[in-house]
């Protein structure tokens, strides 16, 4: 993990880019960070746009962590940003694109094309990013997973015992198995759903949601679009992660 810059936001957080194993990624540390009181990490997902496209509302969910007194990180997913391109990756999204404007069902092999190697890619890459910023001082656990795409957080949450509970966006489609290691999460789940999302198939989040096997699981349904996330869910999902987390 190599350090690439550096900058303060407001409140004093500290904004740092890195690289680890030529993937880019940033992370965000509260004033409050210290050797002797580290501080609980939260990893931010976010979908397959580019770190540098998706870095205001990025930016904007770790200064609220920060004010709660978390740390925040994130990486650039495979096929995204500077990454190298997927073309399997491109075909299967326009695929799907053209099935949603044609208003035709999505098939499920579209939907593992896209989804399936991009978990199994990325999944290993966001645990070694795990275990480099836990290696940094003032930073520790427990560990929480906020964000899309989905079927990322479902894996994370099944296969990395240091994720203590998690906040998963239901703003993508979910490969079949994915509902079958949703089956296996037990962690404290809180889930946003925008019911009126136009690139998502309400019925299969509503079915992936009775799928997770969490005791604790929470369901926060707004009226709106894809982008339309009011504050307020925002807010109900950062103390659920206070909650769980401090």
């Amino acid at each position: 993990m190599r350090f690439t810059s550096e900058q303060r936001l407001d409140d004093g957080v500290l904004e740092r880019e890195f690289t680890l194993d030529e993937i880019p990624g940033f992370l965000w540390t509260p004033r409050s960070a210290s050797v002797s009181a580290p501080v609980p990490l939260i990893l931010l997902g976010h979908p397959p746009l580019g770190l540098r496209r998706m870095y205001p509302r990025l930016v904007d969910r770790a200064l609220r962590a920060a004010a709660d007194g978390f740390a925040t990180a994130t990486i650039e997913l495979p096929g995204s940003g500077d990454r190298p391109r997927r073309a399997d990756a491109d075909q299967a999204r326009a695929d799907l694109r053209r099935a949603v404007e044609a208003g035709e069902p999505v098939d499920d092999e579209i939907v593992d094309r896209l989804v399936l190697p991009l978990v199994d890619e990325a999944v290993p890459e966001w645990r070694a990013a795990l275990d480099a910023v836990l290696s940094v001082p003032g930073i520790g656990g427990p560990v929480g997973y906020s964000g899309g795409v989905i079927s990322l957080g479902i894996r994370l949450a099944v296969v990395e015992p240091r994720i203590a509970a998690a906040v998963l966006f239901a703003g993508s489609f979910v490969p079949r198995a994915l509902f079958e290691e949703a089956r296996q999460v037990t962690v404290p789940l809180h889930v946003l759903l925008q019911w009126d999302d136009e690139g998502n198939d309400r019925q299969q989040a509503l079915d992936l949601f009775d799928a997770f096997g969490s005791a604790e699981k929470t369901l926060h349904a707004t009226m709106g679009g894809h982008t339309g996330v009011p504050p307020f869910a925002g807010d109900a999902a950062a103390r659920f992660l206070a909650r769980h987390l401090r």
